[in-house]
């Protein structure tokens, strides 16, 4: 197994520039392709997940050219995929699985959806439930419940309302809503329980505002699409840099120095700027401009008890964080971390005790006691899911070398990532 030792830190300095955010990323590329007309995205990410998305939409019958560093033309398919036969496989893209299932159920073909092991591993029940009561024909081609599927053509019932769970992930919502438009008629979705991740389906919703179809939202329990919606392209979108990424990096300023994270503003429609506002609450030091955000060091860490439930993703990077806090640091609400690229409560956990803290693991939290000193050399696994790997990095600014395997996993989302990292700390 490939590995990369990061040496011992202790100060971080400099301006790093942001990729393009994965959950817009994918979301502009599918909403392009269902379009009426051609869209010109700018500064879309370039990974792993994105190229899935790309591959299968080409397989698809959708013409994407490459015009330029990270700019493409898109040539939308008004609502109807040519290709009405395909084999799709989307790797552990999420962010591409979960939307093409909903968008392909409606589309009126025989589809194929595969991906790595982890990806079968990830449910999708709940999303191929609620397809169903619209009258989707989805089929589960290995374990009920769980990817592998085969799709075939639907017979539309949207007389009555969809009811979805809003407690297992917002991606299943995310792709309800993307997909219905395809319907041409009124469609209303019912959210069960609790919503998580709210702050994604506001970045859904304000994607698809942007290409034409504004969804009513009751509070965050029901929503409906109108009859003939239709994607109109907006000729020109421009990606906003990854939120998630981001916190890394104003992580590495709080805890290390003076850090300018260029590609995001105060004003983002990513939930995962409010990381900034914890950054805050742990003491640290931050700024913004119209295109930037700046972390300074803090004072002290401060230890922290916080409803993580709006930024799921960011808050991994405060379970390292509370590594060099002032006390116990609990993270409340995560339940959703189980079912990403890895069980990452677990995993979290347990790379977290190499390191020398005490963790406990609820169902849906965890709780952190820091180290005295943090033990140095060790070897953090990232079980193939690139946060993991991102996130441990930072153990490196408390002074010790730390070995991560398999670094390439943040292919996922940041190629560069580790370059980055190391240009700035010292």
């Amino acid at each position: 197994m490939e590995q990369l030792t990061l040496p011992a830190a202790s100060q971080a300095q400099g301006s790093m520039t942001l990729p393009g955010s994965k959950s817009i990323s994918n979301r502009t590329l599918l909403l392009a392709a269902l379009a009426n007309g051609v869209t010109e995205i700018h500064d879309l990410l370039d990974s792993d997940d994105t190229s899935r998305m790309l591959e299968s939409l080409a397989i698809l019958g959708v013409n994407c050219e490459n015009i330029g560093k990270n700019t493409w033309h898109i040539s939308g398919c008004n609502g109807n995929f040519p290709n009405k036969k395909a084999a799709l496989f989307l790797g552990n893209a999420g962010t591409a699985f979960r939307p093409l299932t909903a968008a392909l159920a409606f589309s009126g073909g025989h589809y194929h959806l595969s991906g790595v092991a982890r990806m079968h591993e990830r449910p999708i029940g709940d999303l191929v439930d609620a397809l169903r009561q619209a009258g989707a024909s989805i089929e589960y081609a290995e374990n009920d419940g769980f990817p592998p599927l085969n799709i075939s053509p639907a017979k539309l019932d949207l007389s009555k309302p969809i009811q979805i769970r809003g407690d297992v992930s917002s991606q299943f919502l995310t792709a309800l809503l993307m997909a219905l438009p395809l319907s041409g008629k009124e469609a209303t979705i019912e959210v069960v329980g609790e919503l998580i991740s709210k702050p994604y389906i506001e970045i859904t919703l304000n994607l698809m505002a942007k290409f034409g179809v504004n969804a009513q939202r009751d509070g965050w329990q029901q929503f409906t699409i109108a009859a003939n919606s239709q994607y109109l392209s907006p000729e020109i979108i421009f990606v906003e840099g990854d939120a998630s990424s981001a916190s890394y990096f104003l992580a590495t300023g709080a805890i290390g120095g003076d850090i300018q994270v260029e590609g995001l503003g105060k004003n983002s429609i990513q939930g995962d700027v409010l990381f900034a506002d914890a950054i805050e609450l742990m003491g640290g030091k931050i700024s913004y401009g119209e295109n930037h955000i700046q972390s300074q060091k803090a004072h002290q860490i401060k230890a922290i008890d916080l409803d993580c439930n709006h930024i799921p993703d960011a808050a991994m990077t405060l379970a390292v964080m509370a590594l060099f806090a002032d006390g116990i640091t609990t993270l409340r609400n995560i339940a959703s971390w189980r079912v990403k690229e890895t069980d990452r409560l677990t995993a979290m956990a347990t790379e977290l005790r190499k390191v020398g803290a005490i963790v406990i693991e609820g169902a849906d939290y965890l709780t952190i006691t820091p180290p005295a000193q943090l033990t140095p050399n060790a070897v953090i696994d990232t079980y193939d899911d690139h946060r993991m790997a991102m996130c441990f990095s930072l153990v490196s600014l408390g002074g010790v070398p730390i070995t991560i395997n398999d670094p390439k996993c943040v292919n996922k989302t940041f190629p560069n990532y580790f370059d980055e990292f190391k240009k700035l700390v010292s």
